[in-house]
């Protein structure tokens, strides 16, 4: 069992009943589109995406891109992660036929396919590695005022003039761009070196 920090949105209970057996966090459902019409529900996924992040986790059809795109526009884009599965033909054990498009879906994956994707998404995993390692994250550029904050923006753009990234570039751009050309150490260097 992968202890994960961030909680978990799936499209149903099937897929819920799979990752509960290999992972350990929050794990909500969307009720397949039933989620457009949940008010209550929208609220709470947004309300623990700030205080937590938020794995969006649908499967590769259409309908679960068209729930993953219902989800980013109703939370904020900052505390979102999204882990995609990858698109491999079959159908999931419990189900006669495959499903319209010919693929397995969230429920249909592996464990460690699982697990691979959420950490390709950025997963927070307790005990992976120390404090002060590893990946730059979307919490980090939220704690660092970099993302989320009312004074965001202008603070990336100072910083994005000061790497000469363009200037143009969004928080998740830049979060990618930093992650390919810095440690996290050098990078929490040259924050502390070009605070204002």
């Amino acid at each position: 069992m992968i202890k994960i920090r961030e909680a978990i949105v799936v499209e149903g209970k099937y897929d819920k009943n799979t990752l509960s057996q290999i992972i350990d966090a929050p794990i909500f459902q969307t009720a397949g589109f039933g989620i457009r019409n949940n008010k209550e529900l929208t609220k709470l996924l947004r309300r623990v995406a700030a205080e937590r992040g938020l794995i969006v986790f649908t499967d590769a059809d259409s309908g679960g891109l068209l729930i993953r795109n219902f989800l980013k526009s109703a939370i904020n884009g900052a505390y979102l992660k999204h882990a995609y599965i990858p698109e491999i033909p079959g159908k999931e054990k419990r189900k006669s036929t495959a499903g319209k498009e010919g693929i397995l879906g969230v429920e249909g994956m592996t464990p460690q396919v699982i697990i691979d994707c959420l950490k390709r998404a950025g997963a927070t995993i307790e005990g992976e590695c120390s404090a002060g390692s590893g990946e730059i994250t979307k919490q980090d550029f939220m704690e660092w005022g970099l993302s989320g904050g009312t004074d965001s923006s202008a603070y990336r753009k100072i910083l994005l003039k000061k790497l000469d990234f363009p200037q143009n570039m969004s928080a998740n751009a830049m979060l990618q761009a930093v992650n390919l050309l810095f440690t996290r150490a050098e990078f929490i260097e040259f924050l502390g070196e070009n605070h204002d």
